[in-house]
């Protein structure tokens, strides 16, 4: 064999090798990041999820909004993108505990029972006003001491929450988007389609509660979401019993 032809044979092997390393970097890369989305959402390799549907409060009969189906393809995608099965459930046959299988629920009280429960276990520093009458209060958040009012179409909020039951480390975390509008709990869907990995470096697999803002949803459909406040301390802190119904500080569209 003369130089030529070693020379050729060391390129090709000394490719190959490059090649192999490559494809075996970019493999261990691909499965850590996807070891970190499936610890995140507590969604092993072929694990089951529920999904928690709502109902559209203006519907007559039996329906959901348009935007919560948006909502809940959303969800779907990044449960399948686990490599986890889901089931579909309506929130008024939602039968079980939490923390066996990781929960999405979708809607806000006035339109999820199982929302009402979640809140009353884990959020106790939340009220939502779910009255019919119209009001500027309608909708209105009131997180501790803060009140957030909506302006339909201008400015509306939503909780994003990720939650654990006690403090098994083993259970199952419980996904709550909560918005005052059903819009905005697509936007909240969205949120954490595109910023899961950022969260998941912030929190780990702890909980968090945080609000955020939909900006111009009557132009901008779901897109424009911003980041008011990480709010999981006052979130989980117990109302005080006499707390009167104002509270200090309220947040209105200028």
């Amino acid at each position: 064999m003369n130089d030529d032809v070693r020379n050729i044979v060391l390129g090709v092997v000394a490719a190959g090798i490059s090649a192999a390393l490559g494809w075996l970097a970019r493999t261990f890369l691909w499965k850590r990041k996807l070891r970190r989305r499936q610890a995140f959402f507590g969604l092993p390799e072929n694990s089951e999820s529920l999904l928690v549907v709502n109902r559209d409060p203006a519907a007559t009969e039996p329906a959901v909004h348009r935007f919560d189906v948006y909502a809940l393809l959303e969800l779907s995608a990044l449960i399948k993108g686990c490599g986890a099965h889901l089931h579909v459930v309506t929130q008024d046959t939602a039968h079980q505990g939490f923390g066996e299988r990781t929960e999405f629920c979708v809607g806000g009280p006035g339109s999820n029972r199982r929302m009402v429960a979640h809140m009353a276990a884990m959020l106790p520093g939340v009220r939502v006003n779910i009255d019919a009458e119209p009001g500027p209060d309608r909708g209105a958040f009131q997180i501790g001491g803060e009140r957030y009012r909506m302006d339909p179409g201008i400015t509306e909020y939503v909780l994003l929450a990720r939650l654990t039951a006690g403090d098994r480390r083993e259970a199952r975390p419980v996904f709550l988007f909560c918005g005052q509008r059903a819009i905005t709990n697509q936007a909240a869907t969205r949120y954490l389609a595109r910023n899961h990995e950022r969260l998941s470096r912030k929190y780990g697999n702890n909980s968090f509660v945080l609000l955020l803002k939909v900006i111009n949803s009557q132009a901008y459909g779901p897109d424009v979401v911003e980041l008011v406040a990480d709010v999981t301390r006052a979130a989980q802190t117990p109302l005080p019993a006499a707390a009167t119904p104002a509270p200090r500080n309220s947040h209105r569209a200028s």
